[in-house]
């Protein structure tokens, strides 16, 4: 609890390229705060990319890091420096609004469908099924 309660002091949580915060980078989202991402090509550098997908950020996330210093500096600004301030204020309350609906926070929804694909796996194992992809509806 404290160290969410700390993350809340933040305005926004920048986020580092070669090696992308996974965890702390969900904390900050589940504590209000919105991420800035500049995704990389490794599974490392992509993962607070999803999270903020998943959260219904996608604009957090930039091509390159031109993009992102411009992003950061933009969203930085103060009250009546730009429209950062404004800009910002507005993602942090679609994060709010969205943070206990979407499905990246909706633990029991993901334990169901841990669960689904168990049985799933299980059942074709059981049938003496090849190997094959399993999609859940």
């Amino acid at each position: 609890a404290e160290h969410l309660a700390r993350h809340r002091h933040a305005d926004l949580f920048l986020d580092t390229l070669r090696v992308n915060a996974h965890t702390t980078a969900s904390d900050a989202l589940w504590a209000g705060v919105p991420v800035l991402t500049c995704p990389g090509e490794t599974f490392q550098s992509r993962v607070a990319a999803s999270l903020l997908h998943a959260v219904g950020l996608p604009e957090l996330v930039v091509p390159d890091l031109v993009a992102y210093e411009e992003t950061a500096v933009g969203l930085g600004q103060g009250p009546g420096q730009g429209r950062g301030a404004e800009e910002l204020a507005r993602f942090k309350a679609r994060l709010q609004a969205n943070r206990l609906t979407c499905p990246l926070f909706d633990t029991e929804r993901y334990a169901r469908n841990l669960e689904r694909a168990y049985d799933a796996l299980w059942a074709a194992c059981a049938s003496g099924a090849k190997p094959a992809a399993i999609r859940l509806e």
